[in-house]
């Protein structure tokens, strides 16, 4: 990925985003010829000359110091999400300039045992790119079986986009859907060589048009907590709230947990859910090749998700 190409294009879509009125510039009135604020209107309120932002928003490496980019984001108006995707794009750390490793990320088996005891709700681990490192048999049951998936189709992303059984299970498909690109973004700019990401980019820009969208719009954030709601083929509706926790021993990893509210009939349908069907728990030493080999042959005749 081109990070002063995506430093220029994220600079551009939020300055669109932003009214004269937002940022406390007087109302001169007459019709404007582009949304948003002018590149001389951010320049003045970033107290930065018109050159320089237009420099910026042209992906021209410049070295951009913390006061400058925190002039910008208070311009902009940025909420902290996008705060730190400014700081990722223009000045990245030293580790995210580097190739993160092949080998796939590992959970540690006492995080495993803990999906395995909260069995009466789903729950799920997060790493990078929205792969999904490890479920319980709820979130299974919930979405959809990621662990008989080979394991490039078990993404978080991927099923939301490549799975017809998604459009239908969120009945908020579209909200769903453009956050999970907005948090995809975040991942994009924390760790712009990730090869694996990129392929993933370019093959959902290639084969979904809202996907392809979504990416454009260069929104970014990450719900840490919400609510969501389901059409789910065996029990129909039912609301679930869900926490994401970022855990500390790997920040790269997020640990989800879905609830429904107490005496609610989400409650008792979730809990229907549960006793409906049986479907055992898979050792983890089993959660490898073996399994690989067994769904390989699901990966051919698809489409290009």
């Amino acid at each position: 990925m081109d990070r002063n190409a995506d430093l220029g294009e994220f600079l551009r879509s939020r300055r669109a985003l932003i009214t004269p009125r937002q940022a406390g510039l007087p109302l001169n009135g007459g019709a404007r010829r582009v949304p948003g604020l002018r590149r001389e209107e951010v320049a003045r309120l970033a107290s930065v000359s018109v050159d320089y932002y237009v420099h910026l928003e042209r992906g021209r490496r410049l070295n951009v110091s913390d006061n400058v980019l925190d002039a910008l984001a208070r311009a902009l108006c940025l909420d902290p999400a996008e705060r730190s995707h400014l700081f990722q794009l223009a000045k990245p750390t030293r580790s995210s300039t580097h190739r993160p490793p092949a080998r796939p990320q590992q959970v540690r088996p006492g995080l495993r045992d803990l999906l395995r005891v909260l069995e009466h709700t789903p729950a799920m681990v997060l790493g990078r790119r929205l792969d999904v490192l490890a479920s319980n048999r709820m979130a299974r049951v919930l979405l959809t079986d990621f662990d008989i998936l080979p394991h490039r189709k078990r993404n978080m992303v991927r099923f939301i986009f490549c799975e017809e059984a998604a459009r239908s299970l969120y009945i908020d498909w579209g909200t769903i859907a453009s956050e999970i690109v907005a948090s995809l973004r975040l991942d994009a700019g924390r760790y712009p060589h990730d090869q694996q990401l990129a392929e993933l980019v370019s093959e959902l820009s290639i084969a979904d048009e809202d996907f392809r969208h979504w990416w454009a719009d260069h929104n970014v954030h990450q719900r840490t907590h919400g609510t969501k709601h389901f059409h789910h083929p065996l029990v129909g509706q039912l609301t679930l709230n869900y926490e994401s926790l970022t855990l500390p021993a790997d920040p790269d990893q997020r640990l989800i947990i879905y609830a429904a509210e107490t005496n609610t009939r989400s409650e008792e349908t979730l809990r229907l859910l549960a006793t409906s069907t049986h479907q055992p728990e898979i050792p983890p030493e089993r959660n490898t090749d073996e399994l690989l080999q067994q769904t390989e042959s699901n990966d051919l005749g698809g489409n290009s998700c």
